[in-house]
């Protein structure tokens, strides 16, 4: 997972991140994202063949706590590059990604807001 700041407002005036997750499967025919940003619903996500086995999705996102799996051909799993994993009721294991605003943002959607 690599993470890719963008300066986001939603319609209700709150700041959002932009996240990059990045994946690499040589033999993947599909790859899906699903999580508690899209109520574990895997064919909401799916993740953008970039060639060569390699797949990505960018993501944003109020900030937060979300738990994640990839979805590779219908094999559910934790993101092998996410830093941080917890375990899931099934016996695996969930990705964990904590999306942070930059305080200047805040600040700016704040000042905006009054």
């Amino acid at each position: 997972m690599k993470n890719k700041r963008a300066r986001n407002i939603d319609a209700g005036g709150s700041a959002k991140a932009g996240v990059r997750l990045e994946f690499t499967h040589p033999t993947a025919a599909t790859v899906f994202v699903a999580g508690t940003c899209n109520e574990w619903r895997p064919a909401t996500t799916p993740m953008i063949c970039l060639g060569n086995g390699r797949w990505m999705k960018e993501l944003v996102l109020p900030p937060g706590r979300y738990e994640y799996c990839l979805v590779a051909d219908g094999d559910w799993m934790a993101d092998p590059l996410a830093q941080e994993t917890v375990p899931n009721p099934f016996g695996g294991l969930n990705a964990v990604l904590r999306v942070h605003v930059p305080p200047e943002e805040d600040a700016a959607q704040a000042t905006r807001a009054a």
